[in-house]
């Protein structure tokens, strides 16, 4: 199968730090929402809400200046990212709720919505790093991108070298085993005569 050069560019060491990024805001996030709902006894919509907003702001440092490194100090960027957290919790929370009472009807509705809440979490993750990464915190700066784009050139060409290499060491093997069963029928030729 050829290599997909838009997928390797995708998942890349920036989905990597964004995933750890991730676990922290969910860990603070999910906390705080299912101890309101749970604990609190919020109700479903705030409790989500308040799981974005708090798991937001972790968010919005440690992406803006770990996972794209933006140097950008601007409001429209915060504006970008508050739309990008909106929007995605809005599709992932509407989508999660009907689905989670479809497929678990039977279950009480305090156990539908934590099943809710998990499956919207599941939705926002991909969206929101879709989002972040292609609209909240896209490359401010030409540099930013030629720096990328030399770092998948060289994963490529290091991955045509290696298979080079590779395709060198079965000949070699190949011309071996060829060389070795010559000599082999060569001794047989002679011990017969």
């Amino acid at each position: 199968m050829k290599d997909n050069k838009y997928i390797a560019a995708f998942f890349d060491r920036q989905f990597l730090k964004f995933c750890g990024v991730g676990v922290i805001n969910t860990l603070v996030g999910s906390g705080v929402m299912y101890a309101l709902y749970n604990l609190a006894h919020c109700g479903y919509w705030f409790s989500s809400a308040m799981n974005y907003v708090v798991g937001s702001v972790v968010s919005y440092f440690l992406n803006k200046h770990f996972t794209f490194r933006s140097a950008t100090r601007s409001w429209r960027e915060v504006l970008r990212f508050a739309v990008n957290i909106a929007a995605c919790w809005f599709a992932a929370y509407v989508l999660a709720l009907p689905l989670a009472q479809a497929i678990f009807d039977m279950l009480s509705d305090t156990a539908r919505d934590n099943i809710a809440m998990l499956f919207g979490m599941v939705i926002f993750t991909g969206l929101n790093y879709l989002g972040q990464r292609f609209f909240a915190f896209k490359y401010s700066d030409q540099a930013a991108q030629d720096e990328r784009t030399a770092e998948v050139d060289a994963y490529y060409a290091e991955r045509k070298r290696l298979a080079k290499e590779k395709e060198e060491r079965v000949k070699a093997r190949r011309a071996e085993r060829k060389a070795e069963k010559k000599a082999a029928r060569e001794n047989k030729a002679k011990g017969e005569k």
